[in-house]
């Protein structure tokens, strides 16, 4: 049995949803586009994921086995429900940049899978460190992503500008294929330090 440090670090890196298991790829290559953006989906996602496993972990030995699929859906669709709600209160822009992908966040494999291979196993305390790795991991991708294309793309980070006035925005960095370019640099450059690190 994996240790607690084990069990959140493995969201961090050798599991980490996005630069590992390539997994929520939807979100992450339609909303970060910004820094602030990805930091507000990798949140969301993260709050999702915490409440949703607590639940599942804590009624694992009530739902019958043959309706668990369908029980987890409605579980997790609560909770996205009232983080659609929160951020269409308090950040109405956030909300509107993120649109349907929030909604969205019923469907995402990550919290579906960490719901199926791992809350329906373990007890309430394993379930909440294996959320908390793999919804920080989450969001650290999505964050660093948003940071590098909205620098490249804009000159800024988080809205403020860094680059200077002479700088001469990558424009394809904001778009779709941006996007495509920016999470393959990514994923060569994480693969390249796995393996020079002999990270298994």
């Amino acid at each position: 049995m994996s240790t607690i440090a084990q069990e959140f670090s493995k969201g961090l890196l050798k599991e980490n949803p996005t630069f590992r298991l390539l997994l929520g790829m939807c979100p992450t290559l339609a909303v970060s586009i910004s820094a602030i953006n990805g930091l507000g989906m990798g949140v969301s996602a993260l709050f999702v994921l915490l409440c949703s496993n607590i639940v599942i972990a804590a009624l694992r030995n009530l739902i019958p086995s043959k309706v668990r699929i369908p029980a987890y859906i409605l579980i997790i669709a609560t909770f996205v429900t009232i983080v659609d709600m929160v951020l269409n209160a308090f950040t109405p822009d956030l909300h509107k940049a993120l649109g349907i992908f929030i909604p969205l966040i019923v469907v995402n494999c990550i919290i579906l899978g960490r719901a199926e291979a791992f809350a329906r196993k373990n007890n309430i305390v394993r379930s909440i460190i294996d959320a908390l790795g793999m919804g920080i991991g989450f969001t650290l991708a999505l964050t660093i992503l948003g940071i590098i294309r909205e620098l490249f793309g804009k000159g800024s980070i988080f809205g403020f500008g860094v680059m200077g006035t002479a700088f001469e925005p990558m424009g394809i960095l904001a778009t779709a294929p941006g996007a495509f370019i920016t999470l393959g640099i990514m994923l060569g450059f994480v693969n390249f330090m796995f393996k020079r690190l002999r990270i298994e």
